[in-house]
């Protein structure tokens, strides 16, 4: 296949993501745990050369330019962190969200924990919470950077780079919102027993994120929005089809017109697990690619790319067990996915946020195969 060079990293980008030939597929990755970044500082990492929220273009990593917008979707103002219960082992806490959790104190590092906690209580239980919750999602207040369209608006008029609207897990989308608002088990109730209240919900974050996205979007173009939603587990959705066509693909199908409306190139959606059965939902909503195509869930590239084509753009599918297991499993793993990288429409990245499993000799080894068949030497 004859490939042209191009100059930019946005016109590289843009190139694969409508499979057109490149001289080199774009290198990213999402991030890392703190207990990872940890290790691998023990392990003789110099941390200066680390950002450690999301990655956006480490040169240590040969990890090509992202910009992340840096709009804050979140509450304002947050609740009050409350530590209501201590035994020096586990706490009972209030976290910002307004979620009363139980956690294990032992192996937490930069506030990020070892094991999930357990929920207790969520905000919204009924529809006069979520009338008081939503005084905290107004939004014209002060949610975009300080001095944004002096300070920033030229460079992202005039980019060389990929621009992303909003930083990794800022645009919290309908379940992922939901679910934080009354929790899994409360919002699958919901469905059947307050479904005025579910559909209402569903409403306002569509009104949310389209006004609180608008300001940017009128002065400028993005290459893509990802918005987060988490809504399934190993064996498949944490909601049904039927479900997700009820109350979410409405607002899903409205808020993906209003991104393309408004220069959004690609919108992407981010959910672990298994979420093969929504896809031709989230197809027929307007969404252009997945990420992060979890392995351990079944999420097999090849399968999902001949299942569903060249509409749907795939990022993530690189099993983080895999590449903690060293180089020769790094090596067969990574031959996998030769074909879709050759074919475009695919971006490989470890399949969530680095895991503290994955050693940093092992990292770098990963990272530097990758690069050579991200350049075609197969």
């Amino acid at each position: 296949m004859e490939k042209n060079n191009y100059i930019t990293d946005r016109d590289r980008f843009l190139a694969v993501m409508e499979y057109h030939s490149v001289d080199r597929v774009p290198n990213h990755e999402a991030g890392v745990w703190v207990q990872t970044k940890n290790r691998w500082i023990a392990e003789g990492l110099n941390e200066v050369d680390f950002r450690w929220d999301w990655f956006t273009g480490e040169d240590v990593l040969g990890l090509d330019p992202r910009e992340f917008i840096d709009v804050n979707y979140g509450m304002i103002p947050h609740f009050e962190y409350e530590v209501l219960e201590s035994d020096g082992r586990h706490e009972i806490f209030r976290d910002t969200n307004g979620i009363t959790r139980k956690a294990l104190i032992e192996g937490t590092a930069g506030g990020m924990r070892s094991c999930m906690d357990e929920y207790l209580r969520f905000p919204v239980e009924n529809r006069g919470d979520f009338i008081e919750l939503k005084k905290r999602f107004t939004a014209g207040l002060g949610r975009h950077p300080v001095g944004w369209r002096d300070l920033h608006l030229p460079r992202w008029r005039n980019r060389d780079h990929v621009l992303i609207l909003g930083r990794n897990c800022s645009i919290t989308g309908f379940y992922w919102r939901a679910r934080e608002w009354m929790g899994t088990e409360n919002l699958s109730y919901a469905f059947y027993d307050q479904p005025e209240l579910v559909h209402e919900m569903m409403e306002f974050i569509a009104d949310y994120i389209i006004e609180v996205s608008k300001p940017i979007l009128l002065e400028t173009d993005v290459d893509y929005v990802m918005v987060n939603e988490d809504m399934s587990m190993k064996n498949g959705p944490l909601m049904s089809p039927s479900h997700y066509r009820e109350f979410i693909f409405p607002h899903m199908r409205r808020l993906s017109d209003f991104f393309k409306n408004h220069g959004v190139r690609y919108v992407m959606v981010d959910t672990d697990g298994n979420c093969e059965a929504l896809l031709p939902l989230l197809m027929d909503a307007g969404v252009d690619g997945i990420w992060p195509l979890e392995r351990v869930a079944d999420m097999d590239p090849i399968r999902i790319r001949k299942e569903f084509g060249k509409d749907l753009r795939l990022w993530g599918a690189v099993d983080k067990m895999e590449v903690a297991k060293g180089p020769e499993a790094i090596e067969r793993h990574l031959a996998e996915l030769v074909p879709l990288i050759e074919e475009g429409g695919f971006i490989p990245t470890i399949d969530h946020a680095v895991s503290p499993d994955i050693s940093w000799e092992n990292f770098q080894y990963y990272m530097k195969r990758k690069k050579d068949l991200l350049c075609g030497k197969f």
